[in-house]
């Protein structure tokens, strides 16, 4: 398709807050409504592998003929597959993360230098995409800035993510954070706020609640009013766990130097994610002793939309730099 034929942006994804993240964040980017297409398969294909499936759009029900103007982005292995098939029947598909098919399957890839993945058609990021800009951040820290700075100390905000298939955080995990977050505080001066997410555990929770609340600080683990973004803007130092490559690359777009603590656990596109990072200077391992260093924000997102728009003739729909 050329410039003018798109009237909107449909993302098609498992109903996941990374999966959503990344793509929202890529569709920001350009002047076109986006809306939301769910990978819901039913039946006997929750037990296939979506390698397998005989019909991927059968698993997409929000996707229909009225879809035949849309440009479509697809996420990971399962939005993937549904991206397939729509690129066999001409739509406009960009794959997000590594699809696990050739990337000759769609007109485009963004993927990851982790990822490990190369064609013609396959644009890598050293972050992954997500929609904190630059005007985003400093609107954010407009309005907490007040509410999350002690007047005359440095702010020292950490992200914590949980368990997964890949890194363990439990009571063990959480109270060994907890004693490195204290010290780093107290050797920096600095008010100390925590952040945990869906996947941190109750039993860590409280272990960090505990610690954190013993020093005068703060810990946000659910609810509205949720600070993560303003704690990614206002913070003098930010410290986030290394089981999220989504959490540390929003990290990494704010102003603040970024320490990763990592976990008990392995992960091979992980560890090459940040030896990126490290490599650029915008990351360092927490070891519970802080310290400043010049730094720059890092978001390859705006570069992967513009690339997208040229590539694909979509510079119409572009909108203006942030």
């Amino acid at each position: 398709m050329s410039d003018g034929e798109y009237d909107r942006i449909s993302v098609i994804a498992e109903d996941l807050a990374g999966m959503r993240s990344q793509a929202f964040g890529l569709a920001g980017y350009l002047s076109l409504p986006a809306r939301f297409c769910p990978v819901r398969p039913a039946g006997l294909l929750k037990k296939i592998p979506f390698r397998f499936w005989p019909d991927p759009l059968r698993t997409v029900p929000d996707v229909d003929g009225a879809e035949r103007h849309a440009l479509f982005l697809s996420v990971a292995g399962k939005g993937g597959a549904a991206g397939r098939a729509l690129h066999r029947q001409g739509h406009t598909v960009v794959q997000i993360q590594n699809p696990r098919v050739s990337p000759s399957c769609f007109d485009l890839v963004i993927a990851n230098n982790h990822d490990e993945i190369r064609g013609p058609n396959v644009l890598l990021s050293r972050t992954a995409l997500h929609g904190l800009t630059s005007s985003r951040l400093r609107a954010a820290r407009e309005t907490w800035s007040e509410r999350l700075r002690v007047p005359g100390r440095p702010l020292m905000a950490a992200l914590v993510g949980g368990a997964n298939g890949r890194f363990r955080f439990g009571r063990e995990e959480a109270t060994v954070l907890a004693r490195h977050l204290i010290h780093a505080a107290r050797c920096a001066d600095a008010a100390l706020f925590v952040t945990t997410s869906r996947r941190t555990g109750d039993e860590a929770i409280s272990v960090l609640r505990e610690a954190v609340e013993s020093v005068g600080g703060r810990l946000w683990s659910g609810g509205e009013d949720n600070p993560y973004i303003g704690l990614i803007a206002c913070a003098d130092f930010l410290v986030v766990t290394a089981d999220s490559v989504s959490m540390v690359s929003e990290a990494v777009a704010g102003p603040a130097p970024v320490y990763v603590y990592r976990l008990p656990g392995k992960s091979r596109r992980i560890g090459l994610f940040l030896k990126t990072l490290e490599e650029a200077g915008r990351i360092r391992m927490f070891e519970g002793e802080p310290e400043t260093w010049p730094v720059t924000p890092l978001d390859d997102t705006p570069l992967m939309a513009r690339e997208m728009c040229r590539r694909l003739g979509l510079m119409a729909y572009l909108r203006p730099g942030d």
